[in-house]
């Protein structure tokens, strides 16, 4: 917004910074977590007063846990909030693929928040039945892969080389769904301890601010030799509203938790990550940064699988990190030690970028 009303106003004197997008970056980081931390204690306090007991904790979960009860959940609507004031603010209005992904993450947002509404009304954990829930989410998922494709062409890009990609043709939304759904809800599976899944977020968006920015420029796309996606840049702005976002929820919800995001809001960052990976087309490159996110899912599905096939576990306790809390490590080792996992991962997927 604010970049139209100062090409309105010809750009006059400051306002001629709102042209570059790293100065608009910047800002979207500093608005988003400004707000946050603004709204922050206030909304806690209504979702504490309005929810009662808060969210429901598993039985059959780590007995730790039991003393959580009573933490309001739902703190995804306050990333929302922060992050859609700094993204309106300062996008270029123009620009199709910012409404796309918060087309997006606003869609899986809302269908978070029914899971969660229906699990706080209900003092249950089961929610919206899994298969309402994830035929919404293809078609939100379906509707931007769609869109995407008609503007970015069906294409499949392989890291590690130079321009080398499938033509996936009428495969590709089905592709691109499928990744934006599939890491939505990896990333509202890893949201099951304090700071668990905030950080490594805030981690995966300072990559793919990185990535989309660069993607977004001719002479820095054909240098690293990585797919040129005109306009992808202002996704960046996207990213950085989400870090900004995401550091001001990790500031009520750093261990003990003041809130949970719930999946309010771990499906819709995991669905936001995971549509800026297929407008870059770098959606191989999304499982290798967000690769813990990627480990967290599929052992919920080995663990699923191996149970039904034979009787038995593979793990102590799925998702993974209840294995290792069960393993006696305390919580806080358990994420600090994830968020590492996550630092090295985001490096190792940004070094494809000179790799090829």
């Amino acid at each position: 917004m604010l970049l139209w009303i100062a090409e309105y106003l010809g750009f006059p004197g400051l306002l001629n910074l709102v042209r570059y997008q790293s100065f608009r970056t910047g800002a979207a980081v500093t608005t988003a977590l400004f707000f946050g931390l603004l709204i922050g204690p206030k909304f806690i306090g209504w979702l504490r007063v309005r929810q009662g007991k808060g969210q429901p904790i598993r039985a059959d979960g780590p007995q730790t846990h039991l003393a959580k009860r009573g933490t309001p959940t739902m703190g995804g609507l306050m990333i929302l909030t922060a992050m859609s004031l700094a993204i309106l603010l300062w996008m270029d209005l123009t620009n199709s693929y910012v409404w796309v992904c918060l087309f997006v993450t606003l869609g899986f947002g809302a269908i978070g928040f029914l899971d969660d509404y229906d699990k706080v009304t209900k003092a249950t954990t089961a929610g919206v039945p899994g298969r309402v829930r994830l035929l919404l989410e293809f078609i939100i998922a379906g509707v931007a892969a769609w869109i995407i494709m008609e503007q970015n062409g069906p294409r499949l890009y392989l890291p590690f080389t130079q321009a080398m990609y499938f033509e996936l043709g009428w495969f590709f939304p089905l592709f691109a769904a499928f990744t934006i759904v599939a890491f939505g809800n990896a990333v509202n599976l890893t949201d099951g301890l304090d700071g668990l899944a905030t950080m490594p977020v805030i981690i995966a968006s300072v990559a793919f601010m990185i990535i989309v920015y660069l993607s977004g420029n001719a002479k820095f796309a054909d240098y690293l030799g990585i797919p040129h996606v005109r306009g992808a840049g202002e996704l960046a702005l996207f990213c950085g509203a989400v870090i900004g976002a995401g550091l001001a929820f990790l500031w009520y919800n750093a261990p003990p938790a003041a809130v949970f995001m719930g999946d309010t809001g771990s499906l819709a960052l995991g669905g936001a990550l995971g549509t800026i990976a297929v407008v870059a087309h770098h959606e191989i490159v999304l499982g290798i940064i967000g690769g813990l996110f990627v480990v967290e899912a599929m052992s919920v599905i080995v663990q699923v699988f191996w149970y039904k096939r034979t009787g038995k576990r593979v793990f102590r306790m799925a998702p993974i990190h209840h294995h290792f809390e069960q393993l006696g490590w305390s919580e806080p080792t358990v994420v600090i030690r994830f968020w590492i996992v996550s630092l090295v991962l985001a490096l190792a997927g940004l070094s494809t970028l000179k790799l090829r």
